[in-house]
């Protein structure tokens, strides 16, 4: 099959052909058709696999009518949790929409609202946004949601893990009830199922239709997945040896506190080796230019809090490495998902030391598989990690 199957008209497709897009995956099979006859949809589908396209395209394809759109008026809202992706959310709607006269924007926290207003006054027909940001201008009156038509919640999960499914309640109970809803998440938990329920169903209409392209527990087959085994005073010490002794040509590095990530950029660089870091503390000026040299092959080893897991797309990113490794299997299949994109191979490195052990257990008991390990003979452990149990079951604290 082929993007022309899908009902997408010429301009579209020219612009997809000019980015290289050969053959739509799985989600843009599914997810186009049915966007574009105007149905709910409840997705799932793991990190790499095209969404992004998958409801852009058929949105663009929806919005390619004359319509004379109304000061401070918006057409499409699509929602995410991070402004990293907000940002290549929006990069990825000019890009498809290049040969079309609609408009976009991206409106986001971390830098100053007033050019995000004065944008705003002429109407745009489809804005990328995070909550808090988009709370914040919707209480300075700055847009008005009365033409919204369709609503899209990108990385629905990751935003629950944030903590902005109340934020999200609060915009959606300014929306209008009559428009069509799209939910796009990598994992579907407990609490994103409440949330996809709740705005599915806030219309009086027909039940979304639900896809789903994997299963909740799997990672592409395109990453190589491997462990090495560790002792927490010598993590920075093997990170710099693997990477040059295998001279890693870019490496993505997640690290979950982000006093620890300028400590290890300051390690690396006493051995040679330049990094830099992206946290929620450094400006949004500094990640936009960090992300930019790092996507541009000018920084080759970037380290990065789980604020960044979501919003980094390198179509040919090599590498990603656990340096700590995550508490929820979520997370690890979120952070390995940079890699192995659209069909590339890729690998995905965690360091474990003896206190990883029930996360590690957990992360693979969700991939229901044992992580292939791996001895570096210059690393000898003195905390060995014992081999996982499958059927692990995490124990819940009593409140």
């Amino acid at each position: 099959m082929s993007f022309s199957n899908l009902g997408l008209s010429n301009p579209i497709l020219q612009a997809i052909k000019d980015l290289g897009y050969i053959t739509p995956t799985p989600i843009q099979k599914q997810a186009i058709p049915l966007i574009i006859s105007g149905k709910d949809l409840i997705a799932t589908a793991q990190t790499g696999t095209g969404k992004t396209a998958s409801f852009v395209l058929p949105i663009l394809e929806i919005f390619n009518k004359e319509r004379q759109l109304r000061g401070k008026r918006i057409r499409a809202l699509i929602l995410t949790p991070t402004r990293e992706l907000a940002v290549q959310v929006a990069a990825n709607i000019a890009e498809y929409g290049k040969h079309l006269s609609l408009s976009s924007m991206a409106v986001y926290g971390g830098i100053d609202a007033e050019p995000q207003v004065q944008r705003l006054i002429e109407g745009v027909d489809i804005l990328v946004a995070t909550p808090g940001r988009l709370l914040h201008l919707a209480h300075q009156r700055a847009l008005h949601f009365d033409e919204l038509e369709v609503l899209v919640l990108d990385e629905a999960d990751r935003m629950v893990d944030m903590g902005f499914a109340n934020d999200i309640y609060k915009i959606t109970d300014r929306l209008p009830e009559t428009r069509q809803n799209l939910l796009f998440s990598a994992t579907m938990s407990h609490e994103v199922r409440a949330l996809a329920d709740d705005f599915s169903y806030s219309k009086m209409s027909k039940p979304a239709v639900e896809i789903s392209i994997s299963p909740e527990a799997t990672t592409a087959p395109t990453i190589k997945q491997w462990l090495i085994t560790v002792d927490k005073d010598t993590k920075s010490t093997l990170l710099s040896h693997l990477i040059n002794e295998q001279k890693w040509d870019q490496a993505l590095i997640f690290i979950e506190k982000k006093h620890g990530a300028a400590k290890l950029v300051a390690q690396l660089a006493k051995r040679g080796i330049e990094a830099d870091c992206i946290h929620g503390d450094r400006s949004q000026a500094m990640r936009e230019k960090i992300l930019a040299d790092f996507k541009s092959g000018k920084l080759k080893y970037l380290v990065a809090t789980g604020v960044a897991a979501r919003g980094i797309d390198i179509g040919e990113l090599s590498r990603v490495v656990n340096y700590d490794l995550p508490f929820k299997p979520e997370e690890y299949i979120h952070r390995i998902g940079r890699t192995g994109r659209a069909g590339a191979t890729g690998e995905a490195i965690s360091f474990v030391a003896m206190g990883d052990f029930k996360n590690l257990c957990a992360i693979e008991s969700r991939l229901n598989h044992l992580i292939d390990r791996k001895e570096i003979e210059e690393f000898p452990v003195r905390k060995v990690v014992p081999v996982s149990v499958l059927n692990y079951v995490r124990k819940r604290h009593r409140s």
